[in-house]
């Protein structure tokens, strides 16, 4: 395991948060809810029925985890009525309410943290994103100020000499499929910000292209710089350039060569990606190539953490994961 989540693991023990896992009906929410406990990262509340909990945690020790069975709970009526007031403006009922919270736990955990009985969520090992962030976008809406969630891999490569000591923000790697230039510049705002509070160094963001400083001319090169000019306008405390190619924006030589004097060539650790396509494969080709650890794809812009995994994801992940949101929930006080 990495140096990277050992401090992050650490942070989260400091001050410890209440992390719901509402995914009973899959096996690695136990293992990693388990290993969370046993770790001491974060105090673990799953939703499940009776049945679901004993087909599910056989031969786990999950006897610190707090499990709720939102059908006999003595707060669900109270997170039913909270979700009527919430969604009253859309015509929601209380039968239709009673239906959406119980038939889906998401909604259920979402409930839960907007009513302020834990700090954040962690969703998606089987269920698809748009199901995770559904909830959380009707239910916790997004952070004061911020117009667009996002979401961001953190990616540690094994000896690697650029970015913080080969730790990078990857943005937007899973969610945004084509931003335009102002989603494009909110998503490096909240990229640096997250890079920021999870590795504790200053951020250099990239925004990334084909091109560097118009060695090429084409719509997309320009939706780049545009969204770069954006950027240092709304966020002058945000430290970003563009475009650069990738070698541009990492490797100290190629920067001075392509793009002398500039701020972030050369050192970037926060890479924005022109849409999700070569976000998604950016991502995955260092996670497989360069056996580099992939953690995420972690939410940004919403007002609490809420944190949708990857359905291919590990017990293991899951814990980084957790480990990940408890740290983000610590900032949100």
């Amino acid at each position: 395991m990495s140096k990277f989540l050992d401090s992050i693991k650490e942070r989260a023990r400091s001050d410890k948060k209440t992390i719901v896992l509402p995914e009973s009906m899959d096996r690695r929410t136990w293992e990693a809810a388990e290993t969370v406990l046993k770790e001491d990262i974060a105090n673990i509340v799953i939703i499940g029925t009776p049945e679901e909990v004993a087909e599910n945690s056989k031969g786990l020790d999950i006897s610190k985890a707090t499990i709720i069975d939102p059908f006999n709970y003595e707060k669900t009526e109270e997170y039913l009525n909270l979700f009527v007031e919430l969604r009253k403006s859309k015509g929601v009922t209380y039968e239709q309410a009673k239906e959406i919270v119980l038939g889906d736990y998401m909604y259920y955990a979402c409930l839960m943290v907007k009513a302020g009985d834990a700090d954040g969520v962690v969703s998606g090992a089987c269920h698809s994103t748009a199901n995770t962030l559904r909830p959380s976008l009707q239910i916790i809406k997004t952070k004061p100020g911020v117009k667009l969630v996002s979401a961001f891999f953190l990616m540690v490569v094994p000896d690697c000499e650029f970015g913080a000591n080969g730790t990078f923000v990857f943005a937007d790697s899973g969610l945004v499929q084509n931003p335009n230039a102002e989603e494009l510049a909110a998503i490096a705002a909240s990229s640096a910000e997250s890079f920021e509070l999870l590795v504790g160094e200053p951020a250099y963001v990239a925004m990334l292209s084909h091109s560097t400083k118009g060695s090429a001319a084409h719509a997309d090169v320009d939706k780049v710089v545009e969204a770069t000019k954006i950027c240092k306008e709304t966020f002058p405390n945000v430290n970003v350039d563009g475009e650069l190619q990738l070698d541009a924006a990492i490797v100290p030589s190629v920067g001075e060569s392509k793009a002398p004097g500039s701020p972030v060539a050369g050192r970037a650790n926060v890479l924005v990606y022109p849409d999700l396509d070569a976000g998604n494969i950016g991502y995955k080709l260092v996670q497989r190539l360069a056996k580099a650890e992939a953690y995420g794809p972690v939410t940004q812009g919403i007002a609490m953490p809420i944190n949708d995994l990857s359905r291919g994801c590990s017990a293991d992940d899951i814990v980084g994961v957790v480990a990940i949101t408890a740290v983000q929930a610590q900032a949100n006080k």
